[in-house]
């Protein structure tokens, strides 16, 4: 990282960071790509079963993520503010924490596994495949949270294509783990869908150990030293990070968990139309992966100008990473408009599954425009370290306005299923337009404040 002065060299500097990212999550998100659309080959109960465990552990693992996101506006800010001895202290204690958090959600997910499942109105075989597929895939926590909060370290840094070259190692490891497991090669049994959880575990393992070692023996993360001082875990340490990692791990967990509740929703509905739903959420969600990816970026990058006190700099970043985002959005419709239907068969050949899945892209093509903007947005408050009032906005947009309409929408509307999805527009839209207020409030606050030094 390093101060810009000019539009060209933010853009410049955004760019270098952003594409990284952006090659990272989509290769992540791929794997879970590849356990949907090679889970679908297995079957439609396969393909239904990992939806449902899918949506169970989904909106956990990104909601702690989202806690041990803290870590990359705490390490910007210090950039900014010169203060990077305090950087190594704060990664050791954040991977105290990360375990930990990791911990209590094997333990809690061992109790509550059952008592979910029992209580949707499942197919037995439904109800199998999500529940090994959530065991298998839970083996593998502890080394996934780990991995993310070194990922938030390496990333603040400016340091981004650490993590690309990472995941791009063990995307290939991953499709070949689905391959073994999910079908039965080399003597392994055919898991079905619950391969796929016993494959993403193992790919968790390997790309902890690999960012390990990165840390430990590579140039510049090696100079920090981060694993030959060890001291006592620091509850106020702690403390400091999840002040700002609990609003903004809860505010991904309302905007994640929406989506999973459509799914455990539409269990009344038929298997086909929980598989044609899973189709298109994951292919839409796989888009979403570009917006997502800005608002990572522009975390680092308004984060180390504020961390200078350089906020209209801040500012600049801020409104070059929405246009983005934007833009991204008429991409990204065109492409479910255009390719519905091949995007469909991706998953399953059958017609009537097909059919459905097509349908449900189309509401997708709308969602899509208010997750463009909003992810930006919560990016940007994230680098400013705004994140309650993000929290607050998450769970009202998302949850209270929603849900809700989605819900009557497809009970009491002729759209039935499609209701649901009718919902998801008018949450996020909602989410979408408090945010962006918020920032704008944020940000003629911040210009008072500092104006003597901008």
């Amino acid at each position: 990282m390093y101060p810009t002065y000019t539009f060209q060299q933010k853009l410049k500097l955004f760019s270098v960071i952003l594409i990284p990212i952006l090659i990272t999550q989509l290769s992540m998100y791929a794997m879970n790509f590849f356990d949907t659309v090679m889970s679908g080959r297995a079957g439609a109960g396969d393909l239904a079963g990992v939806a449902i465990g899918s949506s169970l552990w989904v909106p956990i693992s990104t909601g702690i993520n989202g806690i041990l996101l803290a870590l990359s506006p705490i390490v910007a800010q210090l950039l900014g503010a010169n203060q990077k001895k305090d950087v190594p202290e704060q990664v050791r204690q954040g991977i105290y924490l990360s375990i930990l958090m990791a911990l209590l959600v094997t333990v809690i997910g061992l109790f509550l596994i059952d008592p979910i499942l029992n209580v949707m109105d499942l197919e037995n075989h439904v109800r199998y495949i999500a529940k090994y597929y959530l065991i298998g895939i839970g083996t593998g926590i502890i080394p996934l949270f780990i991995f993310n909060l070194l990922r938030c370290y390496m990333d603040a840094l400016g340091q981004t294509r650490t993590s690309m070259v990472i995941i791009l190692l063990s995307l290939p490891l991953n499709i070949l783990f689905n391959y073994v497991f999910i079908f039965g090669k080399f003597g392994v049994p055919a898991l079905g869908g619950i391969g796929a959880g016993v494959a993403s575990s193992l790919t968790y393992w390997f790309i902890c150990g690999i960012t390990l070692f990165i840390i430990a023996r590579v140039h510049p993360f090696s100079e920090d030293r981060i694993f030959t001082s060890w001291h006592s875990p620091s509850l106020s340490t702690w403390i400091e990070q999840l002040k700002i990692g609990v609003p903004t791990g809860f505010s991904i967990f309302f905007e994640v968990s929406i989506f999973s509740a459509v799914t455990l929703f539409m269990s009344v509905y038929s298997t086909y139309t929980i598989a044609a739903h899973q189709a298109a959420i994951n292919f839409a969600s796989f888009l979403y992966m570009v917006p997502f990816s800005i608002a990572l970026t522009l975390t680092i990058v308004v984060g180390y100008e504020v961390g200078a006190k350089r906020i209209r700099d801040a500012k600049v970043y801020a409104y070059m990473g929405i246009s983005f985002g934007v833009f991204i959005a008429f991409v990204s419709g065109f492409i479910l408009y255009a390719f519905d239907e091949p995007v469909a068969r991706l998953y399953n050949t059958n017609p009537e599954v097909v059919e459905l899945t097509t349908n449900f892209i189309f509401y997708a093509i709308f969602f899509q425009f208010a997750d463009a903007f909003g992810a930006p947005l919560q990016g940007t408050l994230r680098g400013y370290k705004d994140v309650n009032i993000t929290f607050i906005m998450s769970l009202i947009s998302y949850w209270l306005i929603g849900l809700p309409s989605g819900w009557l929408l497809a009970n009491f509307t002729a759209l039935e299923a499609y209701g649901y999805w009718m919902g998801l527009i008018i949450g996020l839209s909602a989410g979408a337009v408090t945010l962006f207020f918020r920032l704008i409030y944020l940000q003629k606050r911040l210009l008072k404040q500092y104006s003597p030094t901008t």
